[in-house]
């Protein structure tokens, strides 16, 4: 269930950013990538994969994000806190970070699966990915 949820936060940033933003749009193809793209560039705002855009992931993490493919996309991560069936007093939902930043193929580590696996595959933004992104916060509540 955790992991349903970070894809709820996620899909609520892709839907509510372009609200804000009139230059982006949610990319309408089912499972496109990335999550948003420039508006009018493609046709009715659908495109399955282009290098053009940016991918929005929210994690519970501050590190170690993962997404599917390494490749060069624009990334962007919310960081969040939210209660879980550890915490004794709840606790609301909220925001701690937001990062973003332009990774490169190299900036990526491909977990794979084996043979025998039936997880999906992934790839976890490496230490210069962290670097890149943590070095164009956009968000983050630690600083003062």
């Amino acid at each position: 269930m955790p992991a349903n949820f970070s894809s709820i936060v996620g899909e609520y940033m892709s839907a509510t950013i372009p609200r804000y933003c009139n230059s982006l749009v949610k990319n309408r193809h089912h499972n496109g990538h990335p999550d948003l793209i420039p508006a009018g560039m493609y046709v009715n705002n659908s495109v399955q994969y282009s290098s053009v855009g940016i991918e929005i992931k929210a994690s519970r993490y501050k590190r170690a994000w993962q997404g599917h493919n390494p490749e060069n996309v624009w990334l962007m991560v919310f960081v969040f806190n939210s209660d879980s069936a550890r915490n004794t007093t709840p606790k609301p939902f909220e925001f701690v970070k937001v990062v973003g930043a332009q990774l490169d193929r190299e900036d990526w580590k491909f977990s794979g699966r084996s043979a025998q696996s039936r997880r999906t595959i992934t790839a976890s933004v490496t230490k210069s990915g962290y670097d890149k992104m943590m070095a164009n916060w956009i968000y983050d509540t630690s600083v003062v």
